[in-house]
């Protein structure tokens, strides 16, 4: 699985690109097939609080399963995005594996 990690209007630093890095490690397990992850990491700015935006994409083959969130932290938005995503890749595993049966 390749990773592509860009962030928007600001630089990350390395400790939250290994943060990302090691959590999305586990997201292989819900399905091998991923072939790559795209995670692009925004800073809104709204008025007086600046929100922090993660968008996940992962691309399967015959599909790109999409995610978005946002929290006041990077780490707090990814771990919701993560969650979300788990959820469509354990859904879209299980569809495929209902295909074959």
């Amino acid at each position: 699985m390749e990773v592509r990690i860009q962030s928007v209007r600001f630089d990350a630093d390395e400790k939250l690109i290994d943060y990302i890095e090691s959590k999305l490690e586990k997201a292989k397990k819900f399905n091998d097939r991923i072939i790559t992850m795209d995670v692009f990491l925004k800073l809104e700015n709204s008025g007086q609080v600046r929100d922090k935006i993660v968008e996940l994409k992962a691309h399967i083959p015959g599909t790109t399963l999409f995610v978005e969130d946002d929290d006041k932290s990077f780490e707090a938005a990814f771990d919701k995005a993560m969650n979300s995503l788990t959820r469509q890749l354990r859904k879209k595993k299980e569809i495929i594996k209902n295909r074959r049966n």
